[in-house]
């Protein structure tokens, strides 16, 4: 019998949430301390095109633990660091387990260009061969994310003509329709610029 989870990987391939792309804008939480505004490096916002909060990430348990939550708090991915270049995804079962979903693993990984592998995972089987791969430029804030030959999502910077320097504090986050569940594509979006010095 087919579980919760494992159907919900079956109809990501079948889920057309949106008929034209999604832009996201995603941006560094903000926290008051002693009066003062600070960045917190670990926790991102993504908010919608009206600037309508829709998924915040947050610090797990451990230090190696991020967690995708949608704008009412729910948890929507817990993303477990494995080392330096490989992470794994779970999502929690209606009761309460957690169920791994995807597994990572970086492929190359150079200052101008990095790469991942993403293999979905699930009761009865595990992909030998990727279904996604992410490819871009970690600094240039540009990546784009594959399904075969098409194009599932992609990072830019805010680029403005009347401007020589496009500030890199906050970028934009295009979703294809029909091809990935959007919650998918943000946690692989978090596990690709995590820990990395993007914030100028």
């Amino acid at each position: 019998m087919m579980g919760d989870t494992e159907m919900q990987i079956k109809q990501w391939d079948l889920q057309a949430e949106d008929k034209i792309p999604i832009d996201y804008f995603v941006t560094k939480q903000k926290k008051n301390k002693q009066g003062s505004v600070k960045f917190s490096k670990r926790k991102l916002r993504l908010v919608d095109a009206s600037g309508t909060l829709v998924f915040t990430t947050s610090s797990g348990p451990v230090k190696s633990t991020r967690l995708l939550l949608d704008a009412s708090g729910t948890l929507l991915f817990s993303l477990h660091r494995i080392n330096s270049g490989s992470w794994q995804g779970f999502m929690r079962d209606a009761n309460g387990v957690e169920e791994l979903i995807f597994r990572s693993e970086r492929i190359q990984d150079a200052f101008n260009r990095t790469e991942l592998d993403v293999f979905l995972v699930c009761d009865n089987c595990e992909q030998s061969s990727p279904e996604l791969k992410i490819k871009g430029s970690p600094f240039n804030r540009a990546c784009t994310i594959y399904k075969g030959n098409s194009i599932v999502a992609q990072t830019s910077l805010m680029h403005k003509l009347w401007e020589a320097y496009v500030p890199r504090n906050k970028f934009r986050l295009t979703i294809f329709p029909g091809l990935v569940n959007r919650a998918l594509v943000v946690a692989l979006i978090v596990i690709y610029f995590d820990g990395r010095k993007i914030w100028l």
